[in-house]
């Protein structure tokens, strides 16, 4: 099976409240002074967040996503549905019926790592995540919902103040398409809006540029990627190496004047892939240095 498709493949196989959850394979191997990371510095100045989508570590715990996230200097993390918060206990798995005791235990270990969990999905956006995110301090719920829940969307945006962003998987996916993002946004929530996988469009045939483009004014969030190529087998690249033409992109946010999360989403080479992870943030942090001067 193809690595980039395991994701999509497992959440319409097995829904995605145990997401991730078979998947685990253990810890993840000592990580040396190569795999560390200085953060995004020149981003912030540029208002831009820069964390990590815990599905990069989905061979891990929720915990050891936390440790490798701080580790790449990054204060930011998005997770996700099922996900085990320690590796000897299994049943413990992260989302909205995870235990109040629990959800503390979470609380403190961010707080100990100076990380601040942001977002949260590929998952519902029903009252019971809102309920969550509300408990987790979530900016925003990243999701897929049926077209026909967006007028209890903008209540439910508007009672909590959280977010829903529109993922998009690879076609046929339900929000393949920035057409269809829009198409659904329309005269909805200003809350409502799109969380850009770079990736996935590539997987799709679409041009990351073009996307951002057409999207203007309903970008809520990323999951950041750079692929070899485009169309369905192509994997991850450090960024700024694969064709996405990640500075273009960078230019194009900027352009547009939107402060978003940029969550690391890095589906390759799994369990050994904090060295191309460092290149990816030195990357960022490099365009972002560049556009601050420009």
């Amino acid at each position: 099976m193809n690595r980039h498709i395991d994701r999509r493949t497992f959440l319409s196989t097995t829904g995605v409240a145990l997401a991730g959850a078979s998947l685990l394979r253990g810890n993840h191997p000592a990580l040396g002074a190569a795999d560390e990371g200085k953060g995004a510095p020149h981003a912030e100045i540029l208002g831009w967040r820069l964390g990590c989508q815990a599905w990069t570590f989905h061979d891990m715990s929720l915990y050891d996503a936390m440790d490798n996230t701080a580790k790449l200097g990054l204060h930011y993390l998005e997770g996700y549905p099922g996900q085990k918060l320690i590796s000897s206990k299994p049943n413990d798995t992260f989302g909205p019926k995870l235990s109040a005791s629990l959800r503390s235990d979470v609380k403190k270990r961010l707080a100990d790592k100076g990380l601040k969990l942001v977002n949260f999905g590929v998952g519902p956006a029903d009252r019971a995540a809102f309920d969550f995110g509300k408990d987790m301090g979530l900016e925003t719920l990243v999701s897929e919902p049926p077209f026909d829940a967006f007028d209890q969307l903008d209540k439910l945006c508007e009672e909590y103040q959280i977010n829903v962003a529109l993922h998009d998987h690879p076609r046929p996916s339900r929000y393949w398409s920035p057409d269809i993002v829009l198409k659904a946004c329309k005269d909805h929530s200003k809350r409502i809006g799109a969380c850009c996988d770079t990736g996935h469009w590539m997987r799709s045939d679409i041009k990351p540029l073009d996307a951002l483009k057409q999207l203007e004014g309903r970008i809520i969030s990323f999951h950041f990627k750079d692929l070899n190529k485009f169309g369905e087998s192509a994997h991850d690249v450090p960024w700024g190496t694969g064709q996405a033409d990640i500075k273009a992109l960078l230019a194009e946010v900027k352009r547009q004047k939107i402060k978003p999360v940029f969550s690391i989403e890095y589906e390759y080479n799994y369990g050994h892939s904090m060295p191309e992870l460092v290149q990816c943030v030195e990357y960022f942090d490099k365009t972002a240095a560049e556009l601050s001067d420009s």
